[in-house]
């Protein structure tokens, strides 16, 4: 498994929990490791992810995700 893979399991667990669509900040207040240091990391992740349709992403301000 690849880091970039690895990282948008973790990613996806997060989303998957929560009950609610979620913003990139939200995500990486959730998640426990310090892999990700970012908030643009998680959005440039969960954004290209988007693009094969594995993502929902919800355009306001700020963007949220869902899966």
């Amino acid at each position: 498994m690849t880091a970039q893979h690895a990282t948008y399991e973790r990613i996806r667990q997060v989303l998957e929990e929560s009950e609610k669509p979620l913003t990139a900040r939200e995500i990486l207040d959730s998640l426990e490791d310090a892999e990700v240091e970012s908030s643009h990391e998680i959005a440039t992740v969960l954004g290209r992810r988007a693009q094969y349709g594995e993502v929902d992403v919800i355009r306001d301000r700020p963007y949220r995700y869902q899966v």
